[in-house]
């Protein structure tokens, strides 16, 4: 990286293409629309916009394309995030955390210092630290992370591989003509510009094993292989998910597509955005457990969370 970190949060980078703009401040200016212009000239006076050699960008610096431009990202007026992130177990290689719902993996978006990412390199002073996969910001469970380069492939390559058990939680209502457990297949492809996930036709993709674990209305338990209860329209259940694959919003577009979405779903089957600092009605999605061989070792790790799920509290 041509910047160094700064307060554990990595430098971006911007590409400059082929375009109409004679000066490096006139095409920041239509890149980022939403920065004053000021604050603009102010970073390039701070040295804070360089090339991929390191060297500080100016005012007047002549457009060049074809390069990257490194720079220090800033989320003016960013809403805390206020929720613990507790460590679920850490060793020389691996740091595995039990996230809360509204907090990000990695910065993004309006997020960048109150995401799990950040916090992490922070409060255990390990600038190297990486997520080794990712959770929504919604989603809050298991999240894995690497404590350095040497072996962050290897772990990587393990989610790509789909060496790894995923268990998840939900709770959402199930129409009355489902019977569990189920298997449900199918091509997911995101919307272009809609940050959502759609179901089409073709050769599936996506693959998730659902199972019934309680009803939440009577308490009464069955396990994957006890025969479905009846029930009525609007029921709750509080659900097994198994992820056979890893697709984007995965478990998420599938539930909606065959009739149930996760309780307090903001995305799926139709976009309610919620304003910055609502933290109430978490997503009902929980990311229960991971299990996995290390690479390195050939240890067995099971990392499960702590949480409940609001909805499946007695």
């Amino acid at each position: 990286m041509a910047l160094p970190e700064r307060d554990g949060i990595p430098p971006s980078r911007v590409y400059l293409p082929e375009g109409p703009w004679e000066r490096l401040l006139d095409f920041l200016e239509h890149r980022f629309p939403r920065v004053a212009p000021n604050i603009l000239l102010q970073r390039l006076a701070a040295d804070e916009i360089v090339d991929e050699q390191g060297r500080p960008q100016t005012a007047g610096t002549p457009y060049r394309p074809g390069q990257w431009l490194w720079y220090y990202r800033e989320v003016p007026d960013e809403v805390p995030v206020p929720f613990e992130l507790p460590v679920i177990y850490r060793d020389a290689r691996i740091v595995a955390v039990d996230k809360p719902h509204f907090m990000a993996t990695t910065p993004g978006g309006r997020y960048l210092r109150h995401t799990a990412l950040v916090r992490l390199r922070a409060e255990l002073d390990v600038p190297t630290l990486a997520p080794m996969h990712r959770l929504d910001r919604d989603t809050a469970g298991v999240l894995l992370f690497s404590t350095g380069p040497a072996y962050r492939g290897r772990y990587q390559a393990l989610f790509q591989s789909r060496d790894v058990l995923k268990e998840y939680e939900a709770v959402a209502a199930p129409p009355q003509h489902l019977k569990f457990p189920l298997l449900h297949r199918s091509r997911l492809q995101e919307l272009p510009g809609r940050f959502i996930m759609e179901e089409v036709a073709g050769e599936p993709n996506s693959e998730t094993q659902i199972e019934l674990l309680q009803w939440l209305d009577d308490g009464s338990r069955c396990g994957s292989g006890a025969a479905p209860l009846p029930h009525e329209a609007g029921r709750r259940a509080l659900l097994r998910l198994l992820p056979l694959t890893g697709r984007k919003h995965q478990l998420r577009a599938h539930l909606s597509a065959i009739g149930m979405p996760i309780l307090n779903d903001a995305y799926y089957p139709e976009m309610r955005p919620r304003p910055d600092g609502d933290f109430e009605q978490p997503l009902q999605l929980l990311a229960r457990a991971i299990e996995f061989r290390d690479p390195v070792d050939g240890r067995m790790h099971r990392f499960e969370s702590a949480r409940v799920l609001s909805a499946a509290r007695p």
